[in-house]
């Protein structure tokens, strides 16, 4: 069974991910799009749907409209027309603009980082909830998305069957340092290098704490 040692593992992913495309909601944290309601329509935009995509537009939608009175006031048809390549995008404008609304009439305007308040509104869960308060607001919570899920299941670091469980997992074993990085550093981790598919085994820096759980095939 391989060992992990967290702090050597969390280092050696920061070199390997430094050339890598970033985490899209980190990217637009780090664009100025740091608000906790620009985040949660990010991660709203982003769901089923590749960053690459997400990205662009979400820019392109916040180019227009920003804040939740902005958002109200575009409508439902307006934004479905800037996420149109977004999957279930119908479903996904309808729910960024009724979120707009309660928050506009009933936050003073701005979304706030209460974990309660943001599991109240329309169809957010516990991901995208995590990750607003993680990359917007600071807040020590671990965001797990596919990519974190599967990355940590294939270490043999958890065993759990849902990204619901990983994260219950990972909240007893990981220090609440490395909550908001875990995500941060697995989402382009998972994508180029630990992929779903035939991973990249032979180059990977932290193969010798990998049990490679699941691998049946590698590059």
């Amino acid at each position: 069974m391989s060992s992990i040692h967290i702090p050597t593992l969390f280092r050696r992913l920061r070199k390997a991910v430094e050339p890598l495309p970033k985490a899209a909601m980190f990217e637009l944290h780090d664009e100025g799009y740091t608000t906790a309601f620009e985040q949660l329509v990010a991660c709203i935009i982003s769901i089923r749907t590749r960053d690459e995509a997400m990205i662009q537009m979400a820019r392109a939608l916040f180019g227009r409209a920003r804040t939740p009175a902005e958002i109200a006031a575009l409508g439902i048809a307006d934004v479905d027309a800037v996420i149109t390549a977004s999957a279930f995008h119908q479903a996904k404008s309808r729910q960024i603009v009724e979120i707009a609304r309660r928050v506009r009439d009933g936050h003073g305007g701005g979304l706030p980082c209460d974990r309660e308040v943001l599991l109240s509104l329309p169809g957010v869960g516990p991901k995208c909830a995590n990750l607003v308060l993680g990359v917007a607001c600071g807040e020590a919570r671990i965001g797990v998305d596919i990519h974190v899920h599967r990355v940590t299941n294939r270490w043999g670091y958890v065993r759990a069957a849902t990204p619901e469980k990983t994260m219950a997992q990972l909240e007893q074993k990981l220090a609440k340092r490395y909550w908001i990085e875990i995500n941060r550093l697995l989402v382009p981790f998972g994508k180029h290098v630990c992929t779903g598919r035939l991973p990249k085994c032979s180059t990977c820096p932290v193969l010798d704490m990998c049990e490679q759980v699941g691998v049946t095939e590698h590059r």
